[in-house]
C-alpha cells in the first residue's frame, strides 16, 4: 500500500514537472527493514523508499567520488554538466540550448533550469533537492488526495522527504523518501540519507540499499522453510531499544553470518543458537573495534548480486573504525544487557 501511494505521488509529480528542466523522478524502490522482511513493526516503523533522479534533457550527472577518509562511509558529489541541445533547438524549436545561449536569453525565453535552482557551484545540492521534492509532493497530493483514504503531512527534513500518513482508521504510517543518483548500471547509488556526522549540502552518501534487499531475497530462495534469520533480526532490533548500537550493526553481523553458516543452520529449531551467534560476533567486533561493511571488499558476497568490480577489489570498510572509547564501552554494556534479555 505504501509503495502504491508513493508511486501515485511520483506520477503526479512527473506530470506537474513535464514543462520544466528539473530532475525526473523514477518509480520508487522499497528498501530497508520493512521491505527486507525483518522490521519489528509498530508505530515506530518507517517505510523507506529510494526515489531515483534522472537528469532532464540537456543535463548530465557526473559522480565525483569523495576523498575524505574521516567519514565513516563512502561518499561523493554529483556534478551537473550542460549538454549541447542545438540540434533539438533547430529541429523542434521548443528549447534553447543551455550551453550556447547567454543567461539573459535563457531567463527571458525559458523556465529556470537545474543549475539555477537545485545546485551549489554546479553540484547537485542535497538540501535544495530535498526541499524541492517536499514542495512537489505537497502539490502532487492536492491532485490525488480525493482518491486516498488517508491524510498526508510532509514533516521537516533537510536531506529527505518524510511523510506522515494518517488513515481513516486512526493508524499512522511514516514514510521516508530518500533521493538517489545511480552510479552505474549495477544498482549502486549515492543517496540523500542521513549520516552519523555533519555533511556538506553537496555530499551524497553511497547507498547499497538495493543490493542489500537483493541479498535477503537471495537468502530467502535458499533458506529452509521457516528460516529464523529474519526472526533473529526482528527480535534483537525490538530488544535493542535506544542504544549506541543500531539495527544496521545487527543487520551487518547477521548478513556476514548468513554467508558463513550453511542454510540448514538457520532452521527454526536453531533460533536460540543463532541469536547467541549474532550477539557473540557483535561483541567480538566491538572488542576488536572492527566491523566490516558486508558488500565492500567481501569475497563471500553471492555472485547473484552482481556487484561492481570496484566493490569486490576494494579494501574492507570498517564501520567501527571511528568508534571512540567511551561509546564503545557503553555499547559493550548495552550488549551485555541485550544478551541477558
Amino acid at each position: 500500500a505504501v509503495q502504491e501511494l508513493v508511486d501515485n505521488l511520483l506520477h503526479a509529480c512527473h506530470m506537474i514537472s513535464l514543462a520544466t528542466f528539473l530532475p525526473w523522478l523514477e518509480l520508487a524502490i522499497g528498501v530497508g527493514s520493512s521491505f527486507e522482511g525483518w522490521s519489528p513493526g509498530g508505530e515506530d516503523t518507517v517505510y523507506r523508499v529510494l526515489v531515483r533522479l534522472k537528469p532532464p534533457p540537456g543535463h548530465a550527472f557526473r559522480l565525483q567520488p569523495g576523498t575524505d577518509r574521516e567519514l565513516p562511509a563512502r561518499h561523493g558529489r554529483v556534478r551537473v554538466k550542460l549538454q549541447c541541445m542545438c540540434k533539438r533547438e533547430q529541429l523542434l524549436g521548443d528549447v534553447l540550448c543551455f550551453r550556447h545561449h547567454s543567461y539573459e536569453q535563457l531567463r527571458r525565453h525559458q523556465r529556470p533550469e537545474l543549475l539555477q535552482i537545485l545546485c551549489t557551484d554546479s553540484y547537485l545540492d542535497v538540501e535544495k533537492t530535498a526541499h524541492w521534492l517536499q514542495f512537489f509532493v505537497r502539490n502532487a497530493w492536492d491532485v490525488i488526495a480525493a482518491q486516498q483514504n488517508c491524510q498526508l503531512a510532509v514533516l521537516p527534513s533537510s536531506r529527505s522527504c518524510q511523510l506522515q500518513l494518517t488513515y481513516d482508521s486512526g493508524r499512522t504510517v511514516h514514510v521516508e523518501m530518500v533521493l538517489g543518483v545511480q552510479q552505474d548500471k549495477l544498482g549502486v547509488f549515492v543517496g540523500s540519507q542521513e549520516a552519523e556526522t555533519d555533511l556538506s549540502s553537496t555530499t551524497w552518501l553511497e547507498s547499497c540499499a538495493l543490493h542489500e534487499l537483493l541479498f535477503f531475497r537471495c537468502v530467502a530462495r535458499q533458506a529452509p522453510q521457516g528460516s529464523c534469520h529474519l526472526i533473529c533480526l526482528q527480535l534483537l532490533t525490538y530488544l535493542l531499544g535506544d542504544s549506541v548500537l543500531s539495527p544496521a550493526h545487527l543487520k551487518t553481523v547477521t548478513m556476514h553470518l548468513l554467508t558463513l553458516l550453511p542454510p540448514s543452520e538457520w532452521c527454526p529449531q536453531r533460533l536460540l543458537e543463532r541469536l547467541r551467534d549474532v550477539l557473540h560476533h557483535l561483541r567480538r567486533c566491538l572488542e576488536e573495534r572492527q566491523l566490516h561493511h558486508f558488500l565492500v571488499g567481501n569475497e563471500r558476497v553471492p555472485r547473484e548480486l552482481s556487484l561492481p568490480a570496484a566493490f569486490q577489489a576494494a579494501s574492507p570498510l570498517n564501520l567501527f573504525q571511528h568508534l571512540a572509547r567511551e561509546p564503545r564501552a557503553r555499547a559493550l554494556r548495552e550488549l551485555t544487557q541485550l544478551q541477558h534479555r
